[in-house]
């Protein structure tokens, strides 16, 4: 999968993908990230890419041409008009739902606006998917873009060292993920919880399975719908409910 940045600042997205997993996937050739500098687009002897936004008000807009035209250089690149991703706090919330489908493109193009903005009408000629990644504001959409392609990078298949991870992690299914343990057994007077250590794996699935339920309910119970649960799930759900019900009633 080819990921293609447009950005003021191309050399913040090389760097920042040039350690750890993202490093190794794209040294095996399953991803490729491209920075792609709009700067490079523009016909201002200066190099300007903005400019006073019509109506007035505050800051500067990034304008249109020069982004078109980045665009454009992309799409001959790729051969076609691939999906445009447009880091903006007014577009819809990026979820693991959206992660998973975006890994299934060949390329993917992220851009990232700066100052008040990008001109509204090139936006609405190439944008196919508006992404937010929370309710508040950044100096830009570089780092958002960085989020979203670690998150979609890790659905390419090959890219993670187990297969089974990805699955396994927070937000794939409707459960956070469950807490982890390695060596030393025990550290400041705490023990490895024993179930971990006995080598019984249903009853470390089942452990697993009680704990993701209890951080859920307590951090993120909005993720949780009875309908789609399992009889298992739903059997832990309703006894996990009781407990916490239990407790605020005794406070």
């Amino acid at each position: 999968m080819e990921f293609y940045v447009m950005t003021l600042f191309p050399q913040m997205i090389r760097q920042a993908v040039s350690f750890s997993i993202l490093d190794r996937a794209q040294k095996q050739g399953r991803i490729g990230v491209h920075g792609v500098d709009i700067r490079e687009y523009t016909q201002d002897k200066h190099r300007h890419v903005d400019d006073a936004p019509y109506g007035g008000g505050a800051g500067m807009v990034m304008q249109a041409p020069p982004v078109y035209e980045a665009y454009a250089d992309i799409c001959k690149t790729v051969g076609t008009r691939p999906r445009v991703a447009y880091m903006t706090p007014t577009g819809t919330p990026f979820t693991q739902k959206k992660a998973k489908e975006l890994a299934k493109e060949e390329a993917l193009v992220l851009l990232c606006g700066h100052y008040e903005g990008i001109d509204q009408r090139v936006i609405d000629e190439i944008v196919t998917d508006p992404i937010s990644i929370g309710d508040y504001v950044l100096t830009g959409g570089e780092l958002p873009a960085l989020v979203v392609i670690d998150a979609v990078a890790r659905m390419v298949e090959g890219v993670l060292g187990n297969e089974e991870s990805a699955g396994e992690e927070s937000f794939s299914g409707m459960l956070l993920e469950y807490p982890q343990y390695t060596r030393p057994a025990t550290f400041h007077e705490q023990d490895v919880p024993a179930v971990l250590m006995e080598g019984n794996h249903e009853a470390i699935r089942r452990w697993r399975l009680e704990r993701s339920m209890e951080i859920t309910m307590r951090n993120r119970p909005d993720l949780l719908i009875p309908e789609k649960m399992s009889r298992e799930e739903r059997g832990i759900y309703e006894r996990l409910r009781e407990k916490f019900l239990e407790k605020s009633l005794a406070r």
